[in-house]
């Protein structure tokens, strides 16, 4: 099987770039040590990926298997290991929030969707915490889940966020099935597939119905020096953060506004802002629990085997429209889908 994985980061680069341009050195320190960090590992990636990636051969279970290792501030992976499935929580805050959200995640798509890990073959959860120092981001490489621990300023303990981590894991769901293209278009349909189960996580975690939902990526991640809530709003994108250091949330809600760049592999964290609101809008208009019959649509389109990896937004959208019928017939969910893509500007005609 080919594989586009990528070095997937939950702070997106025009974030650090931003930070980088800093005159205080505790903003610009941190920044730039992680944008050469990031640099650097995804020319690896580049370099990795074209290897191909061997097909799942483990064993389903319904009980997830998760390793935590502590790189101690270093970035060599994945580190000593501290923790592992059987044990009793341990003594470090920040591995047991890793453990309980690679659980988390194992937990929704098991339950939801018939899921059986990252490859839906039982593949062992592995996250390596304490990573680097002053580490201002999460990624998933393509085998494992690593956490930096922030600056503390600008960035808290990444582990904070369970959405953020079901965001990174999802990352790894994508490549085991429709691996799409992290660029323009169907790389923006990748983080956006990140963030939409991401924040389905962290609903079925809380008990949280659709209504009940902030729809907020990464909200309790931002440290006391930034204004704003989160990373991402799903509800309004754009409105997630406006600081001076940050700058100001550049996500669109509609077509209207896309922003064309060659920057962030074509605006990949930028652009996602677009079906990200479409799925918001289809899970609020439905109601109840939206990993029920939204997220079920969207679930059943990214595992489909019909998303192309090179997919824009409208063969994703099509794709929607005919799992909502296929699912649920002529319906209120083919209605919400339909209109939610006509909200955003996407034309499926």
């Amino acid at each position: 099987m080919e594989t586009n994985t990528v070095f997937c980061t939950i702070i997106p680069p025009h974030v650090l770039d931003k930070l980088a341009q800093a005159e205080d050195p505790g903003t610009f320190e941190p920044a730039r040590r992680t944008l050469e960090h990031d640099a650097l590992q995804r020319t690896r990636r580049r370099i990795t990926t074209v290897r191909g990636m061997a097909a799942p051969t483990g064993t389903p279970s319904d009980k997830p298997d998760r390793t935590i290792y502590d790189a101690r501030t270093q970035e060599a992976l994945p580190g000593t290991k501290v923790h592992s499935e059987s044990d009793t929580p341990s003594q470090d805050a920040t591995v047991n929030r890793a453990h309980a959200g690679l659980g988390a995640t194992f937990e929704l798509y098991l339950k939801a969707y018939g899921r059986h890990s990252i490859d839906d073959s039982g593949l062992p959860l592995d996250a390596t915490v304490h990573y680097g120092e002053k580490y201002d981001n999460a990624f998933w490489n393509g085998e494992q889940m690593v956490f930096g621990d922030g600056d503390g300023e600008l960035f808290l303990d990444f582990t904070i966020p369970v959405d953020v981590i079901g965001h990174e894991l999802t990352h790894g769901v994508t490549q085991y099935t429709a691996n799409l293209e992290y660029f323009g278009q169907s790389g923006a349909l990748n983080e956006s597939l990140s963030d939409v189960f991401g924040s389905l996580i962290k609903q079925y975690a809380l008990g949280q119905s659709a209504d009940q939902a902030d729809w907020l990526i990464g909200a309790g991640l931002l440290g006391p020096r930034i204004h704003g809530e989160a990373l991402r709003s799903m509800k309004a994108p754009g409105t997630a953060y406006d600081d001076p250091q940050l700058g100001k949330d550049p996500q669109p809600a509609t077509m209207e506004d896309f922003v064309r760049t060659n920057r962030d592999n074509g605006g990949v964290h930028i652009n996602s802002g677009i079906p990200n609101h479409a799925f918001y809008l289809v899970a609020t208009a439905l109601g109840g629990n939206a990993w029920e019959r939204a997220g079920k649509i969207w679930y059943a389109t990214l595992t489909g085997g019909e998303l192309a990896t090179d997919a824009k937004f409208a063969d994703f959208g099509r794709l929607t429209v005919a799992t909502a019928r296929s699912l649920f017939g002529d319906g209120d969910e083919l209605q919400a889908v339909t209109k939610a893509w006509s909200q955003v500007g996407v034309p499926l005609g």
